[in-house]
Protein backbone atom coordinates (compact mmCIF):
# COMPACT_ATOMS: atom_id res chain seq x y z
CA UNK A 1 0.00 0.00 0.00
CA UNK A 2 0.83 3.50 -0.87
CA UNK A 3 0.34 6.64 1.43
CA UNK A 4 0.27 10.22 0.32
CA UNK A 5 1.05 12.36 2.81
CA UNK A 6 0.68 16.87 2.85
CA UNK A 7 2.64 18.47 5.44
CA UNK A 8 2.03 22.25 6.12
CA UNK A 9 5.25 23.96 6.16
CA UNK A 10 4.86 26.90 7.79
CA UNK A 11 4.33 30.00 5.67
CA UNK A 12 6.63 28.50 3.04
CA UNK A 13 3.81 26.49 1.07
CA UNK A 14 3.09 22.43 1.44
CA UNK A 15 5.40 19.36 1.42
CA UNK A 16 3.96 16.39 -0.58
CA UNK A 17 5.03 12.59 -0.04
CA UNK A 18 4.32 9.13 -1.46
CA UNK A 19 5.39 6.64 1.14
CA UNK A 20 4.59 2.70 1.94
CA UNK A 21 3.22 1.63 4.93
CA UNK A 22 6.78 1.18 6.34
CA UNK A 23 7.36 5.00 5.71
CA UNK A 24 9.92 4.31 3.11
CA UNK A 25 9.55 7.50 0.25
CA UNK A 26 9.26 7.01 -3.19
CA UNK A 27 8.39 10.55 -4.07
CA UNK A 28 8.87 13.72 -2.80
CA UNK A 29 7.96 17.64 -3.71
CA UNK A 30 7.19 20.61 -2.07
CA UNK A 31 4.73 23.29 -3.27
CA UNK A 32 3.20 26.60 -2.90
CA UNK A 33 -0.53 25.44 -2.31
CA UNK A 34 -2.15 22.85 -0.84
CA UNK A 35 -4.19 21.97 -3.86
CA UNK A 36 -0.92 21.90 -5.86
CA UNK A 37 0.69 19.62 -3.62
CA UNK A 38 -2.17 17.62 -3.58
CA UNK A 39 -2.31 17.11 -7.17
CA UNK A 40 1.46 16.26 -7.50
CA UNK A 41 1.53 13.96 -4.86
CA UNK A 42 -1.62 11.74 -6.22
CA UNK A 43 -0.08 12.52 -9.72
CA UNK A 44 3.31 10.80 -8.35
CA UNK A 45 1.22 7.84 -7.19
CA UNK A 46 -0.77 6.82 -10.16
CA UNK A 47 2.87 6.93 -12.11
CA UNK A 48 4.15 4.55 -9.36
CA UNK A 49 1.19 2.61 -9.80
CA UNK A 50 1.24 2.46 -13.65
CA UNK A 51 5.06 1.85 -13.94
CA UNK A 52 4.60 -1.31 -11.11
CA UNK A 53 1.74 -2.66 -13.50
CA UNK A 54 3.58 -2.16 -16.72
CA UNK A 55 6.26 -3.54 -15.16
CA UNK A 56 4.89 -6.95 -14.06
CA UNK A 57 2.63 -7.07 -17.21
CA UNK A 58 6.03 -7.02 -19.13
CA UNK A 59 7.37 -10.14 -17.13
CA UNK A 60 4.74 -12.25 -17.13
CA UNK A 61 5.31 -14.81 -20.01
CA UNK A 62 3.61 -14.41 -22.95
CA UNK A 63 1.04 -17.09 -24.20
CA UNK A 64 1.42 -18.26 -27.95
Amino acid sequence: MFEVVLTRRKRLGWRWQVCDQAGKVFADGFERTRPAAKYHAERALFFLLSQAHLTKRSAAPSED
